[in-house]
């Protein structure tokens, strides 16, 4: 059961992401858009926290954010953007969508490492 899921296009930025909280002990979900993303958060409850990107093919990350709301009634799920975005509009959207944080890349896991500890309860 997965704590973080990670849902970006870029293999390699998915797999950066995993491959550091997986190093700092937590237990990571991967997902290849938001298609994915939300089929995985619809499978696995024991999902905490979700590191999501905006632009993806399929189903982009604000979108899945908002179905995991509305479809799933999830409320308890954390949700963070990861991505190069970082317009007003986009971050109003977010919000809306109950989006917690808004992180634009590169990633810079050290900085956030604590706050996604706590967001997972760990």
């Amino acid at each position: 059961m997965a704590q973080i899921l990670v849902v970006d296009d870029s293999s390699t930025v998915r797999n950066e992401v995993g491959d550091f909280l997986t190093k700092n002990g937590m237990t990571v979900t991967l997902a290849v858009d938001g298609r994915d993303g939300l089929a995985k958060l619809k499978s696995d409850p024991s999902i905490k926290l979700v590191v999501c990107d905006v632009n993806m093919p399929n189903m982009d990350g604000l979108t899945m954010a908002e179905k995991a709301r509305s479809e799933l009634n999830n409320q308890g799920v954390n949700i963070i953007m990861l991505t190069t975005e970082n317009s007003p509009a986009m971050k109003e959207r977010g919000k809306a969508a109950g989006i917690k944080g808004w992180i634009v890349k590169p990633f810079k896991g050290d900085a956030v490492l604590a706050t996604f500890k706590k967001l997972v309860g760990a």
